[in-house]
């Protein structure tokens, strides 16, 4: 059986020999199955790790709705958001919370 040369001790030449059939056009090199216990370890951290992706979740959640609005009126309502430090988003949430609240 010819002994293998590790990687760091070949010469250019030799390197390419080696390594010349993951080269070709269409390579797919073949992988095994993972074993369960592996697959199920990787598809927990997979399943941790989707969890934890977009906006952090506030109440009930949030839901994106349309509506629409006279032009005057948001162009006035995205200049006190702007005054005020809030998105467009967090002021009609809050006129709509005073609004059923009693406040306004």
């Amino acid at each position: 059986m010819k002994q293998k040369k590790s990687y760091p001790k070949m010469t250019t030449a030799e390197l390419e020999e080696a390594t010349r059939e993951y080269d070709r056009p269409g390579n797919r090199p073949k992988f095994s199955k993972a074993p369960p216990r592996l697959k199920a370890t990787h598809d927990r951290i997979v399943k941790a790790i989707r969890a934890k992706r977009g906006r952090p979740i506030v109440g009930a959640g949030a839901q994106r709705i349309q509506v629409t609005f006279e032009r005057g009126l948001l162009t006035r309502a995205d200049a006190y958001a702007r005054r005020h430090g809030l998105t467009r988003a967090q002021l009609l949430a809050r006129a709509v919370n005073d609004m059923l609240s009693g406040a306004a």
